[in-house]
């Protein structure tokens, strides 16, 4: 794997992009300034990794623009030892991102092909979450209130409850809710059973499925 300084030069143009688009956490900039995306992506798709746009990868997936990524990981304001479930690995890209940030990340990837490449280039990159597992995340044997956040990579028709049982009393889980455009939405379990929930406009991703590993 080869990160040159005409590829480090375009995540800097990327950073940049970003600030101007609204991002303002210093430490997620400094992750996407660190960590080689093209690493993440398909080789046909290399010389435009710092492009600001989603890339198909293996199996009718995608990785999400970096803008997409890194104003999930502001808004959620990620802290080091946050223990933090991610739905969904994917390519492994926001998993970097998550743990260059030092939290306790717990990842799942229903799609074995994923979860086996990703797995080995987040080994690689020595950027390893504390578990990653292939699951469909229906089958989780996680404590109830163990999460201080969770992370949905996956559109949802509606909240998943058994998500919600897993965030500690003022935990927060970010997800993109609705069929077609979703909505980015952001509930905070404010008690036991009082959940407040904000939307932080549109967005599209890849359907949530059950029993599809």
């Amino acid at each position: 794997m080869i990160d040159t300084p005409l590829q480090r030069g375009r995540r800097s143009e990327l950073v940049n992009a970003l600030i101007k688009k609204g991002i303002t956490d210093k430490d997620v900039l400094k992750a996407i300034f660190l960590i080689p995306r093209h690493f993440f992506i398909h080789p046909d798709f290399q010389d435009f990794a710092y492009r600001d746009e989603a890339f198909p990868i293996d199996e009718n997936q995608t990785i999400s623009q970096p803008y997409t990524v890194a104003f999930q990981t502001q808004l959620l304001k990620i802290k080091k030892n946050d223990n933090v479930l991610e739905v969904g690995t994917g390519s492994g890209y926001q998993t970097s991102i998550l743990v260059f940030l030092k939290a306790n990340v717990y990842t799942f990837e229903r799609i074995h092909k994923l979860y086996r490449k990703s797995k080995s280039l987040l080994n690689k990159l020595k950027l390893n979450p504390k578990e990653i597992t292939w699951s469909d995340g229906y089958d989780l044997k996680y404590n109830k209130e163990f999460f201080d956040k969770i992370l949905v990579t996956a559109a949802c028709q509606e909240v998943p409850t058994h998500f919600l049982e897993l965030l500690k009393v003022g935990g927060e889980i970010l997800l993109p809710l609705g069929i077609e455009n979703q909505k980015m939405t952001l509930i905070k379990r404010e008690s036991k059973n009082k959940f407040l929930k904000k939307e932080y406009g549109n967005f599209s991703f890849v359907p949530f499925l059950k029993n599809k590993c």
